[in-house]
């Protein structure tokens, strides 16, 4: 059974008079989730369900489609013609609806244009739902943020583990490949119950100037002063388990090189002084963006002159999903203007990439108690060897 009261109170206090939910082909993936319909069935004719702030939802279905909505709460109706459906909306006209399309986040942007526009033309008002999205699916609870440390705590094990096979490789001279730090990865993963929707990343030397670097079989030979960018994410194996994404660094020698050095020491900064400005804001009493933090850390490496390193927003949203439904840390891809609210959760993950190499240092915030807060260890200087 659905959260009818979570939804109505998301909706609230969003100011709104309702959410729209709709689908057809079960191209809405959101709306499918948040009111737990099966994908297994024919969805070849649109249907409606509107929850209003207070009161019943108002379902409308297509008369060979009748069983969509079996199960959820208040009032069904069905249609056959086009003319029916728009009849069967007019309750609906002159109230603002949250509606599943965005000109910026398109990970909760589902509903098409033609829809939209027959919807505005019955009199609905449509507003995006992002922000409801993030207030039902992405805000943590007590229950997630523990199921997100647990996670949290199984890989910094992992990546304790693979830099012992690095070191252990460097002094007995011994070939090391991405695949065998891949491989050592996905074999904790499985040893500790966690489970990922992509394998993680392991580059060595120019592959790690690529964020999304991927390879087939054993990829590149790790040589003599590569930098090793570790990416690894993954949750535990149940339904509303929590992810946790963290990102590691380090150098294939003994000593690290004085540029590598200074260039990961001024992304520790620009980490630490974004989650400061974060506390620092929030303690304020002041509600902070996403876009607002991503501006602030982006603001502090092009300062430092790296503004043509940067490749990626600093940050995204974590729930169930890696990236999750929630706030993003990102003004320039998905500008992202919702709220950082008691329960969010995301990564802050600053990256300087060049030529010769790349890296990044990646640790999850979650506000718990209007203050940000974090598990685990922070990585302040590259691993060596």
């Amino acid at each position: 059974m659905i959260d009818l009261d979570k939804i109505q109170k998301a909706i609230r206090e969003e100011k709104l008079d309702g959410w729209l939910f709709c689908n057809f082909r079960h191209r809405d993936a959101l709306s499918d989730a948040v009111l737990e319909r099966p994908s297994g069935l024919t969805n070849s004719r649109l249907w409606f369900y509107a929850v209003p702030s207070e009161g019943e939802p108002f379902g409308l279905t297509q008369a060979i489609e009748t069983d969509h909505l079996d199960g959820l709460p208040g009032t069904k109706n069905t249609y056959i013609s086009r003319k029916d459906l728009e009849a069967l909306l007019a309750p609906l006209a002159g109230k603002r609806w949250g509606a599943h399309f965005s000109e910026t986040l398109s990970a909760v942007s589902f509903l098409d244009a033609g829809t939209a526009s027959f919807l505005e033309k019955a009199g609905l008002v449509l507003v995006p739902a992002e922000a409801l999205v993030q207030r039902f699916i992405s805000l943590l609870d007590s229950g997630g943020v523990a199921s997100h440390e647990r996670a949290a705590a199984g890989l910094y094990r992992i990546v304790e583990k693979v830099w012992d096979i690095v070191r252990s490789s460097y002094a007995q001279k011994k070939e090391l490949y991405e695949g065998d730090l891949r491989r050592a990865m996905e074999e904790e993963f499985v040893r500790l119950g966690l489970v990922r929707d992509h394998p993680p990343l392991a580059a060595a030397g120019p592959h790690s100037a690529n964020p999304h670097y991927d390879f087939a079989g054993q990829g590149a030979l790790v040589k003599e002063g590569d930098i090793i960018q570790l990416d690894l994410w993954a949750k535990e194996n149940g339904p509303r388990s929590i992810y946790a994404d963290i990102s590691w660094a380090g150098v294939y020698a003994e000593k690290i090189p004085e540029d590598a050095e200074k260039i990961f020491a001024d992304l520790v900064s620009a980490r630490d002084k974004t989650f400061a400005f974060i506390e620092r804001e929030l303690s304020s009493g002041r509600k902070l963006s996403g876009a607002e933090v991503d501006a602030y850390t982006r603001s502090l490496l092009v300062a430092g002159g790296y503004e043509k390193a940067i490749k990626h927003r600093t940050g995204h949203g974590i729930d169930t999903e890696c990236h999750g439904s929630g706030v993003n840390i990102d003004s320039v891809e998905f500008p992202d203007s919702r709220f950082l609210l008691d329960g969010s959760c995301f990564s802050l993950e600053p990256g300087i990439y060049l030529d010769r190499y790349g890296f990044r240092t990646e640790l999850d915030v979650y506000i718990a108690g209007g203050k940000p807060r974090y598990y685990g260890r922070l990585q302040t200087s590259l691993l060596h060897c």
